[in-house]
């Protein structure tokens, strides 16, 4: 029921598909699903070397970051809960700083002081059961609006400690730590001298350099069959990020629960089956994991005025009917594989 590989087999695919290459790959397991780092046109041991920091990099950051189980995150989580203060890192202060910054340009949308409520619906386990929430808690964590802005920092010349004015904040950054580990990764394998490669964790991916003459081509997987529903060239320092509920999920009764909470509801999107943008820059793996979810939750009514705010030109959203509705410039990204899509240009 849960196709949390999805894009890592696309990806593959259409790496081996192109022959016998001077192409390192190794593959991993963080961050709840699979990662892969795709190396061209190095020397075997020095690609080794560099991919072996990169998963040893990923490793650190899925035990600093873990919602659930004990981390740097959760112990901050107590913190807030009780009212008290603690201290953080540099590193992770920059983190909760970004991430609020870009809570407040989706307006409220990506929302990763929801933690509760992802616990709440099942979420924070390796499985998922197919029960509702009681009503009654749920109700009351809508009720208390827990937001990033409520995240208070206290610096002085040896230590930051944060705080929150809303014991309800529980921090989950499952919609942000992927995008920065892509982002941690590229920085690293250019400071080892290697300039061509792609990292995919979970289906976001970003790309460094060319897969030799031609830029490396990635896919978007459907939410519904197997296989890509596109492709596309990723470019050097681009990345794709894709937001479905087809990941993480529950049934129930006819009706799919997936783990995309909209925070004014409590409730996970419907209506909704797949969201993608394609980003750039120096924190391209960054705003590719965090600017599809809000435009998940956003809705086919909305998500074009989403994009738009956050100055997101290439994304495209698949609405419950199965409907492709993208941007002008997406589209001339894309070749489409499964040629039954319905496709609509957002106007």
């Amino acid at each position: 029921m849960i196709v949390r590989a999805a894009l890592l087999l696309i990806v593959t695919l259409l790496l081996s598909a192109c022959g016998k290459e001077p192409l390192y790959q190794e593959e991993g397991f963080v961050f709840g699903t699979r990662v892969e780092v795709s190396v061209y046109s190095e020397d075997e041991t020095h690609a080794r070397q560099a991919v072996a920091t990169i998963m040893q990099e990923f490793q650190r950051l899925h035990e600093l970051l873990h919602a659930w189980r004990p981390s740097v995150l959760s112990r901050l989580n107590t913190a807030f809960a009780s009212g008290k203060a603690v201290a953080i890192t540099p590193e992770l202060e920059a983190m909760l700083r970004d991430a609020a910054q870009l809570s407040a340009q989706s307006g409220g949308l990506f929302n990763p002081a929801i933690g509760g409520l992802v616990k709440l619906w099942g979420f924070h386990s390796d499985e998922y059961k197919s029960v509702l929430p009681d009503a009654e808690p749920l109700a009351a964590l809508v009720a208390a609006q827990p937001q990033m802005r409520q995240i208070s920092f206290l610096s002085n010349t040896a230590v930051t400690t944060v705080s929150s004015s809303n014991r309800a904040v529980q921090l989950d950054l499952g919609g942000y730590a992927k995008g920065y580990a892509l982002d941690r990764a590229a920085l690293l394998l250019k400071q080892q001298g290697i300039h061509n490669a792609l990292i995919n964790i979970g289906g976001n991916v970003l790309a460094l350099g060319t897969h030799g003459s031609r830029p490396w081509r990635v896919g978007i997987q459907h939410p519904r069959k197997p296989g890509p529903l596109a492709t596309l060239e990723l470019r050097d320092g681009e990345a794709i990020g894709t937001s479905g509920d087809y990941q993480r999920y529950f049934e129930l009764d006819g009706s799919r629960y997936c783990h995309l909470i909209d925070p004014r509801s409590g409730q996970p999107v419907q209506g909704v089956q797949a969201v993608t943008v394609l980003t750039r820059g120096a924190r391209a793996g960054v705003l590719s994991d965090a600017t599809s979810k809000p435009l998940f939750i956003a809705g086919a009514g909305a998500w074009l005025a989403g994009a738009q705010k956050m100055q997101l030109s290439e994304a495209l959203l698949i609405d419950a009917a199965g409907t492709v509705h993208l941007t002008a410039a997406m589209q001339k990204r894309l070749e489409f594989t499964d040629k039954g899509m319905v496709v609509k240009l957002a106007q």
